[in-house]
């Protein structure tokens, strides 16, 4: 590595790297119980953590927490190994520093997705790897539900559930000044500033009424009633209701006409 990166407070360009050797002679040590093998083996498997981290370096975690639960995955991967199969060391300990930090990103996900629904995805991951392989082509989700013998919708939900989220504020385009950002591309037509402003105006107006008034409008406007209806519940004529309708909307109108509303 160029330069001098720190991760969690560690130099990285000073940490050692173990021979093969050596390593299978730590693990043997650690195997029975020797604290001070297993501490060497552990540093000296730190830049295999940091070469596994950099795929997730862009998932929106603190790099810092990656590396640490990285470690978490090494020191699984040291206690569990089996010293007596041909493996290299590495070749069992990535996949368990990879599934640490797997588990680690995804019960922290700022989007909470349901074990179940998790299930579904990896097997529908695991049925387009086969499928790819099988016919060297990207399978349909048609061909993905068929293989795993659920409803289309169901593969749908669950590729989406594993999808990572984007930020309103990921840039998308830059032309040398400044950068388009996703917010700048999604429009909310219902909830717009002049909206707002509308909304309150009207709320305004709407207080300058009578109670009388404003029960009606309510009754009318909210609750779906008929002038003979809501005549019947205040006890009135339905031809005042609808002299007093009229005026209260009329009242309202010149309030939001009105010079700064």
């Amino acid at each position: 590595m160029r330069g001098k990166v720190e991760i969690c407070g560690i130099d990285t360009t000073k940490l050692q790297v173990l021979k093969n050797d050596e390593m299978m002679e730590l693990l043997r040590r650690s195997k029975n119980g020797d604290a001070d093998a297993r501490e060497r083996l552990i540093c000296g498997n730190l830049r295999l953590v940091l070469s596994v981290i950099q795929r997730f370096i862009n998932r929106g975690a603190n790099v810092d927490d990656l590396f640490q639960v990285g470690c978490i995955g090494l020191m699984k991967a040291i206690d569990n190994f089996d010293v007596n199969q041909c493996v290299r060391f590495s070749t069992y300990g990535v996949p368990m520093i990879v599934g640490e930090i797997r588990r680690y990103l995804r019960d922290n996900s700022s989007i909470r997705v349901s074990r179940s629904m998790r299930d579904t995805a990896y097997k529908v991951l695991q049925a387009r790897e086969k499928l790819v392989a099988q016919d060297q082509r990207e399978p349909t989700v048609e061909q993905i539900a068929r293989f795993l013998d659920i409803p289309r919708e169901d593969v749908v939900l669950a590729m989406d559930a594993v999808v990572d989220p984007v930020s309103l504020y990921e840039p998308i385009y830059s032309d040398g000044g400044d950068a388009m950002c996703v917010m700048d591309q999604v429009s909310d037509s219902s909830n717009t500033d002049e909206s707002w402003i509308d909304q309150i105006a009207l709320k305004e107006a709407i207080s300058c009424l009578g109670p009388r008034e404003r029960r009606i409008l309510a009754m009318r406007f909210y609750q779906g009633m008929t002038q003979m209806e809501v005549s019947a519940q205040i006890g009135i004529s339905q031809a005042q209701v609808s002299r007093l309708e009229k005026s209260a909307i009329g009242s309202i109108k010149q309030a939001l006409q009105a010079p700064g509303a």
